[in-house]
């Protein structure tokens, strides 16, 4: 699988320790080195301003949407290739997943988990059949990959759909990874062959 656009989800804070940072950035140049636009949620802020600096810095493209509420409070990105904007939330995400081959998620709080589980969620009912990522920056989501083994062994995830969600702590590996990926075509339900 080849991409030419991935979606990137990320904070809006930059996290207390620089190695949050140092992976925005790597990953960044990442996607500039293969020849991959980033699309974005459209902030300035955080993690997410480092990520589309670090591309625009590196030669790349950069598409960002975000929602009029967002541009209001004035943490829109002014120096991207294109910015959309859209009207909500909702309309943002859609947007996005249009806009993507695939998605990654750095760290980030309610709104990069919300966003992330969500393309997931879309994959999982077969909306879209392309990779999500977690990049798992010096274990920050292990919490996460715990809780969906979990969900697994108490009966609420069925073990292909688990798979649906790829990891690593190396962007690179990560990216090998989701190029591999191929999905399980139709979304697998627990107790579905009880009834």
């Amino acid at each position: 699988m080849k991409f030419q656009k991935i979606c990137v989800f990320c904070g809006s804070n930059l996290g207390i320790r620089p190695v949050y940072r140092t992976a925005a950035e790597q990953l960044a140049s990442l996607l500039v080195r293969r020849g991959i636009d980033l699309v974005y949620g459209g902030g300035n802020v955080g993690l997410m301003g480092v990520l589309a600096d670090t591309v625009l810095a590196s030669g790349g493209k950069v598409t960002g949407v975000i929602p009029e509420s967002l541009m209001a409070r004035e943490v829109e990105h002014l120096g991207l290739t294109e910015l959309r904007v859209v009207s909500s939330m909702h309309e943002r995400k859609a947007v996005m997943s249009d806009l993507s081959d695939a998605f990654i998620a750095l760290p980030g709080g309610f709104g990069t988990l919300e966003e992330f589980c969500e393309v997931v969620t879309w994959s999982q009912l077969g909306i879209h059949e392309r990779p999500c990522g977690l990049l798992n920056v010096d274990g920050h989501y292990d919490p996460l990959l715990r809780l969906f083994d979990d969900a697994v062994r108490e009966g609420f995830l069925h073990p292909d759909n688990r798979a649906l969600v790829l990891d690593d702590d190396a962007p690179e590996r990560l990216l090998e990874k989701m190029a591999q990926f191929t999905p399980t075509r139709t979304a697998k339900w627990i107790g579905r062959e009880e009834r």
